[in-house]
């Protein structure tokens, strides 16, 4: 088992690659075109519509940045916080499974939670000089 202890750098860019791109995605059409409908739909939640431009932009933007490991941490907490209250406030009405159901959502939170704990892993952009992932203690 200590030769996929290996691997462990290359998952953490592989949950990084593809929390990103899913938020890119899901936070484009948002951002450039379908922004007053997101902003109904937010409205229409019982939350302010202001928040709307919140969450379009921690999709975009947040998932740009967790592509380039930049503030991996940071926009990992708003993805789970953002997925946390997607589930409260829209899919939790329909159900685990099925249409609108929670389970897309529940990954992404569940992805966004590793991320938060572990960091960008060490292919990630980071300002400190050291690369990401958790701290390794004094061998031993």
């Amino acid at each position: 088992m200590n030769s996929l202890n290996r691997l462990q750098p290359l998952a953490l860019l592989v949950l990084r690659l593809v929390l990103g791109a899913i938020m890119i995605a899901h936070g484009y059409h948002k951002v450039w075109g379908g922004f007053h409908h997101h902003m109904e739909m937010v409205g229409s939640l019982g939350i302010p519509r202001w928040m709307a431009y919140l969450s379009a932009g921690t999709e975009f933007f947040g998932g740009i940045g967790i592509v380039l490991g930049l503030f991996t941490r940071f926009f990992s907490l708003a993805f789970f916080i953002e997925m946390c209250v997607a589930i409260w406030k829209v899919h939790f009405k329909n159900g685990m499974m099925g249409p609108g159901g929670f389970e897309f959502p529940m990954a992404l939170a569940a992805i966004s939670f590793a991320l938060m704990a572990f960091d960008g892993g060490p292919w990630a952009a980071t300002f400190s000089g050291r690369s990401g992932g958790a701290r390794r203690g004094p061998r031993n």
